[in-house]
């Protein structure tokens, strides 16, 4: 069994066993407020419901039941009346309202790991708030103003740093890509969706013990809104990285460069940036610019033989790059994606990072051709490149991301 599958095995049986605790312990001794209980497992489940569509690879798929969640677990009045329920049923509500809402996803096939990672952080939450709660700690040292709401915003800063190496941990068990540039990614993430996330339920937790369960539905309503509009974002970098994929495809339809080429130069390319510690925006100007790398070949009157620019004279290596620069300029995508692709065949001592990850993967697919015999003689020709053209730690990379074949559609070659 390999290491990632170990780990997310081990992180499902830890939420598995919390939420059997949580509902052995709630069966036990009874549903503590019942009102509350069905009113935010409603609540989570119609986020989960909500995820209808979601676009992948967003980190919080279902913010509104995750703040719903966060909620629950700060919930110390409920109308400026005490609350009793403590850390375990909040697990069984939130696990019960999380299982109602992810029914229709998982018949499409979308796996449980969120959920998994939601009952491990809000009984994380839970655990940091309602034992100090209920022990009159909170209340009898802060009172119910402003240094409460401050303590309401560090319990969240904590669950929120727990769901950022839970979740990094899980995508470092699925893509096997470094821990640190996947951690530093969902840290920054907080500051997106999950600033929103946290402000509505501290928002939702301080309204309900105001003015009861009526706040919950008005306060929904702005991170709905929210959503939505991430969503709209979502759908628009979508679309233009679409638009930009078909742009790519010019040069493989007018048999400029082999079928899928450009794919598979972008998704090695990735993969390599990853390895390399690159993240966020980083991440999608090198993308983009792999798309595009081999768009100069469309200005040219006579074509590359096979479209391996690899093989040519660094003169003309140099003009086409510049030609492409000149092409991606007029599309309007970003001008970092011009500059890399106008300086891939540069010296890889003059490259930035994104340049020289797109020159070693393109000659590496150039020459790749069929079979591990000749990936195997392409990477050894890279190797005995590094004193000028490949940069020496962008091609041991490449060479690890082949051997563990964690690049999408590109199939893994044996390096050692």
């Amino acid at each position: 069994m390999r290491p990632g599958a170990v780990t997310i095995g081990a992180v499902r049986a830890a939420a598995l066993l919390l939420g059997a605790a949580g509902f052995a312990a709630t069966l036990w001794h009874g549903l503590a407020e019942p009102g509350n209980a069905l009113a935010f497992g409603t609540l989570i489940a119609l986020g989960e419901l909500a995820r209808w569509g979601a676009h992948p690879g967003e980190r919080e798929p279902a913010p509104l039941a995750a703040a719903g969640a966060l909620a629950y677990a700060l919930l110390g009045h409920d109308a400026g009346t005490a609350t009793t329920h403590g850390v375990l049923q909040i697990v069984a509500v939130v696990c019960a309202g999380g299982l109602a809402g992810i029914v229709p996803h998982i018949a499409r096939g979308r796996g449980p790991d969120h959920l998994a990672r939601r009952v491990l952080t809000v009984g994380f939450a839970a655990l940091c708030f309602q034992p100090l709660y209920n022990a009159g700690a909170v209340t009898g040292h802060l009172g119910t103003g402003a240094p409460y709401t401050l303590f309401l915003l560090l319990v969240l800063g904590l669950t929120g740093l727990c769901d950022a190496v839970l979740a990094a941990l899980l995508l470092r068990a699925r893509t096997a890509y470094p821990y640190g540039p996947l951690l530093r990614d969902e840290l920054r993430a907080l500051l997106g969706i999950g600033s929103a996330v946290c402000a509505t339920g501290v928002v939702m937790a301080l309204g309900v013990a105001a003015a009861g369960l009526w706040a919950l539905p008005v306060l929904a309503v702005p991170l709905l809104l929210t959503q939505v509009s991430y969503r709209r974002y979502a759908a628009v970098r979508t679309v233009n990285r679409q638009t930009i994929a078909s742009l790519a495809r010019a040069t493989e339809i007018a048999g400029c460069t082999p079928p899928g080429h450009a794919r598979r130069v972008a998704a090695l390319s990735t993969a390599v940036g990853r390895e390399l510690g690159l993240g966020g925006a980083e991440l999608t100007v090198l993308e983009y610019a792999a798309l595009m790398h081999d768009i100069g070949q469309l200005s040219l009157v006579d074509p590359v033989a096979g479209g391996a620019t690899a093989l040519l004279p660094a003169e003309d290596q140099r003009r086409i790059a510049l030609l492409g620069g000149e092409v991606v300029r007029m599309t309007g995508v970003p001008p970092a994606v011009a500059q890399v692709v106008e300086r891939q065949a540069d010296p890889y001592r003059e490259q930035p990072t994104a340049a020289r990850i797109v020159r070693a993967v393109n000659a590496y697919d150039d020459l790749a051709g069929e079979g591990a015999g000749a990936a195997l003689e392409a990477l050894e020709t890279l190797r005995l490149g590094t004193a000028r053209d490949y940069h020496p730690e962008v091609v041991a990379c490449l060479a690890r991301v082949l051997a563990r074949g964690t690049a999408p559609g590109v199939t893994s070659v044996p390096t050692g």
